[in-house]
């Protein structure tokens, strides 16, 4: 994990991204509290997801943030984030991430990168917004069916 900015906002994501790992190695939804995760989010957090993906939409809100994370893994059988940069200013974060996952419905792993701008608001995440290198590839390892190119 590469540091760019030892700022307030860079400690929240560092808290969230092991809350994150702790939720899911205890089960995750539906078998894991999210209580871990929510000092981390503002209650009227919004979670923008491209269309395109299978859990795409926008989320909001602490249980717009327990629905999101049980369609990723609906999706997911693992997401593991291998390496992050983060870059942090003030109230908005930049954080780059390598992850490497394998798809429930195929089975066929990934590795690809995330770049995600999160702002902040009192010490919480009140945004996210993640740009995936390729939905496409991305969406189609996720279909029961490979789509014809």
């Amino acid at each position: 994990m590469t540091i760019s900015s030892p700022t307030g906002s860079v400690s929240v994501l560092t808290g969230m991204y092991a809350a994150e790992a702790e939720y899911l190695a205890a089960g995750g939804p539906g078998a894991a509290s999210f209580d871990l995760l929510a000092p981390f989010f503002s209650p009227d957090v919004v979670l923008h997801q491209a269309d395109a993906l299978p859990y795409g939409g926008t989320w909001r809100g602490h249980s717009g943030m327990e629905r999101f994370f049980l369609a990723m893994s609906q999706v997911w059988q693992s997401f593991e984030m291998t390496e992050q940069e983060f870059l942090a200013v003030g109230e908005t974060a930049v954080v780059l991430t390598q992850v490497c996952a394998r798809t429930r419905s195929t089975g066929r792993e990934l590795a690809f990168p995330i770049l995600q701008t999160i702002k902040f608001k009192g010490g919480r995440i009140v945004e996210i917004r993640p740009f995936y290198w390729d939905t496409e590839a991305v969406a189609g390892a996720c279909a029961a069916v490979p789509p014809a190119k």
